[in-house]
């Protein structure tokens, strides 16, 4: 009975653990429009929407977050998974237009077809428009890690974490089924091939 109470108290230190790690969130006790001089809760220069996974629920996120007031500017990155047709950044723009967001805020990154890409190729917007503190936005299981690549890319730019905790691959749940799984072990070997990398550089 012992071993039974522990394996399950473990594993439930287990997911807890790996949930809160994966997706780290900077918004937490913040409203759902921001305040102004309040540090975290202040609005920023742009939003930032990394294609890949469920990406309409990423772009539907982004773009709650800009008509709640957080950014004027919002920006799309993602090559396209199919060749033959749009960017993952076009067609997020144009659901974003769509949606009642101006075209002349939207900015598009459209050859990154990685999380290191997303974060290496929006580099010259960033510096192009001036963005010094932008909010970015994936799966909460994407997270970490495109916030480490974003910050190791753009050292200039504070980037604060707005995971979405709930879309079509990912929720408070995920631990109960097998994709759940692979996408988190998926992240967290990642994320240490991503400090392993910078130990060997």
């Amino acid at each position: 009975m012992k071993w039974l109470i522990g394996g399950i108290l473990a594993f439930i230190l287990l997911v807890t653990g790996v949930s809160f790690y994966l997706q780290p969130n900077d918004f937490i006790g913040c409203n759902t429009v921001p305040v102004a001089e309040s540090g975290q809760c202040e609005a920023v220069d742009a939003i930032v929407v990394v294609s890949g996974g469920d990406t309409n629920a990423r772009t539907d996120e982004g773009i709650r977050l800009v008509k709640n007031g957080w950014a004027d500017a919002i920006i799309f990155a993602g090559a396209a998974q199919d060749k033959t047709g749009p960017s993952n950044a076009a067609a997020m723009q144009a659901r974003a237009i769509a949606a009642g967001i101006p075209a002349a805020t939207i900015f598009i990154e459209e050859e990154s077809a990685t999380t290191e890409e997303n974060a290496v190729n929006t580099h010259t917007i960033f510096t192009k428009n001036d963005f010094s503190k932008v909010i970015l936005v994936t799966s909460g299981y994407h997270q970490r890690r495109s916030a480490l690549e974003f910050k190791k890319s753009n050292e200039a730019v504070t980037v604060l974490n707005h995971p979405l905790t709930q879309d079509k691959d990912w929720s408070f749940f995920w631990w109960a089924t097998p994709r759940g799984w692979w996408l988190a072990g998926g992240e967290v070997a990642k994320i240490i091939a991503f400090y392993a990398q910078g130990a060997t550089k």
